[in-house]
């Protein structure tokens, strides 16, 4: 596991220590100001050296008292509660990428118009089921199909639903 910014080199620190010893660290005084400052929603997302997710986990609002405490709660869930996956080994954690996303505050869509797969990452919600996605992902490249996926991802089918967007800084 190698990242180069301070958010994702907490990230790992925490999957690290989690994976391998059980136990969440503490929020550590040498990280960044603004992660005990900042609070904002964010994704962890873990992929094999090849390219294949091997978990994301994240929140759309933020739920914790600072950033620091989201991603260190966000990656562990992404190494070990992502029910499409195994929880990641102590052996697979070379072979795991990291990345997070710090996510803008959401905003209500009028119109498709508003929406680009690019630029911004959506929500999307029917009564209590919310599907979420972020942006610019391989293989999703028109609304359509990010529309497609995210409503799948909340079981949402001919239902109606309302439509949010927000942008992302991604770190690696």
């Amino acid at each position: 596991m190698v990242g180069n910014h301070p958010y994702v080199k907490w990230a790992i620190e925490c999957i690290e220590n989690y994976v391998k010893y059980g136990r969440k660290i503490e929020i550590k005084e040498d990280l960044p100001e603004e992660l005990y400052t900042r609070k904002a929603a964010c994704f962890v997302s873990l992929h094999t050296i090849y390219g294949d997710l091997r978990g994301c986990i994240g929140t759309i609002e933020p739920i914790y008292e600072n950033l620091a405490t989201e991603i260190r709660e966000n990656a562990i869930a992404a190494a070990t509660r992502d029910y499409r996956f195994e929880p990641v080994s102590a052996d697979e954690l070379n072979d795991i990428e990291v990345s997070v996303d710090v996510l803008s505050e959401p905003e209500y869509v009028e119109s498709i118009e508003e929406l680009d797969p690019n630029i911004y990452g959506i929500i999307v919600v029917s009564g209590f089921k919310k599907g979420v996605l972020l942006p610019a992902l391989d293989g999703v490249n028109t609304v359509e199909e990010q529309l497609r996926i995210a409503k799948l991802k909340a079981g949402i089918y001919s239902e109606p639903y309302e439509i949010y967007r927000f942008t992302v800084e991604r770190y690696f």
